[in-house]
């Protein structure tokens, strides 16, 4: 399994709470569930750096993430979503992740 973390730091005049809301109500949060497929969390910052928000997404493969993310960026309204969202974003970090093998989520 390879766990997709991203990391979205918010401008100063956007909150978590804004972002999620135009998140849920574009559609974005259905799409991406149906076309990433494995969504195992999505949090907010509460300590460290603030005004952040972390997803965490499951794939069992690279080449399944590769796939996946393409589909996405062709979905027109994930194109859409994009323009409203980008300005609210002051950063965006991404890591892949690989569990141990005694991590409960593999």
């Amino acid at each position: 399994m390879l766990i997709e973390e991203r990391c979205y730091v918010l401008h100063a005049e956007h909150t978590p709470a804004m972002y999620l809301d135009l998140y849920r109500r574009s559609g974005a949060l259905d799409l991406q569930v149906k076309t990433l497929g494995r969504l195992l969390g999505y949090f907010v910052t509460e300590i460290g750096e603030l005004n952040a928000v972390v997803h965490l997404w499951g794939y069992d493969s690279f080449e399944e993430r590769v796939r996946r993310r393409a589909a996405l960026a062709g979905e027109p309204l994930w194109q859409d979503y994009l323009v409203k969202i980008r300005p609210m974003l002051k950063s965006m970090n991404n890591r892949l992740l690989v569990p141990a093998d005694f991590s409960p989520i593999r």
